[in-house]
């Protein structure tokens, strides 16, 4: 299994890793994962994603190459700043969900993306590189990344990175530390307010334990899953996927069909008239918690499938993502859950489950 730079010093500080992605990672630390969701959700919380792929599309066509790959109106960008948008394939499916990041207007700009799908990106862009003038570069060994999340996170990175308060969401900028350039942005992946830091990998180590001796809380891949579904968040595997349609994945308003043309234009028309099934929130009324898979049904009819399924702990309920058809998707309606074998009440809900005081 592959390794961040940081893995080390999880095994010698109570991280219990697992194999995620083909890589080597923790899942929670001692304190539990209960414990380093509510420190999150009310002091900051720090997040080893390294794992994350990264490449650099670079040169006089640039902006035109990443807006063949994405659906999304990347023009728009002025330096510094960032979007949320996906990729797809031919048959309008999502390949992957990302950021992009415009460092030069025109010529310069990174993509991060999913861990799981860093390969799959490279060989997508390989494949669909029209000859366009562009360098496209994977940065993926160059950066390490920890993602700084919740109430106070804001002010706890600025004693150490000054500056970085001044940053309005979805931008970024370049700072110092330790005689190091760093990449900071104001984005994130569990519904609170902080930063997702890029620093050079020989730095990483150096800027984590900085963090922690401010008073973070090492948080585990367990814990960045349940902050994001409470935020209600996509994650690929479970909400997005290849076959899927994006209209029905709350992904319509990234698109912009009056655009140029890019990967499964066409497609993504025709999908947008196909779209008869939405993602919802479910809350369901008995202790019985939903997970990935489980059935939905109205009357004993199936009418969709949970995406993402826990028992929250801000909310102490059990809630969940689920796809189901429009018909049964209106806030307030009734629908039950087959856990089991156990048909359990569950209402639709108005989405995100949690929204950040701040």
């Amino acid at each position: 299994m592959k390794k961040t730079v940081l893995n080390e010093w999880h095994k010698t500080n109570g991280g219990k890793l697992v194999s995620f992605a083909g890589w080597d990672m923790p899942v929670q630390y001692a304190s539990g994962l209960r414990a380093e969701h509510e420190a999150t959700r009310s002091n900051f919380g720090l997040f080893d994603v390294s794992h994350m792929g990264e490449f650099r599309f670079k040169g006089p066509e640039a902006l035109k190459a990443v807006n063949y790959f994405c659906p999304t109106e990347v023009s728009k960008l002025k330096k510094g700043e960032s979007c949320y948008t996906f990729f797809a394939n031919e048959k309008g499916g999502v390949v992957d969900d990302l950021l992009v990041y415009c460092f030069e207007e025109n010529t310069n700009y990174l993509i991060c993306v999913n861990a799981s799908n860093t390969d799959k990106i490279g060989e997508h862009i390989k494949t669909y590189n029209k000859n366009f003038n562009v360098e496209v570069i994977n940065e993926c060994e160059d950066w390490g990344q920890i993602a700084v999340q919740g109430p106070k996170a804001i002010e706890k990175v600025e004693e150490l990175i000054p500056g970085v308060k001044n940053l309005n969401k979805f931008s970024f900028g370049e700072f110092k530390f330790s005689d190091a350039s760093l990449v900071v942005a104001r984005t994130g992946y569990t519904g609170e307010d902080g930063f997702e830091i890029f620093t050079p990998t020989n730095k990483t180590k150096e800027l984590w334990k900085a963090l922690v001796e401010l008073g973070g809380e090492p948080c585990g891949l367990g814990a960045r899953d349940t902050l994001r579904l409470e935020a209600a968040l996509n994650l690929y595997g479970n909400e997005l996927n290849d076959d899927c349609n994006p209209y029905e994945r709350r992904l319509g308003w990234t698109i912009n069909l009056s655009g140029d043309d890019f990967i499964g234009k066409s497609a993504i028309e025709a999908l947008k008239l196909k779209a008869t099934h939405k993602l919802v929130g479910l809350m369901s009324l008995d202790r019985a918690i939903p997970r990935a898979g489980y059935k939905v049904c109205s009357n004993e009819v199936e009418i969709g499938y949970i995406t993402s399924g826990t028992l929250s702990p801000s909310l102490n309920k059990p809630i969940g993502i689920a796809w189901v058809d429009k018909e049964h998707a209106k806030e307030g309606d009734s629908v039950q859950i087959n856990i089991r074998g156990k048909l359990v009440d569950a209402e639709v809900v108005k989405l995100p489950f949690y929204k950040a005081k701040s």
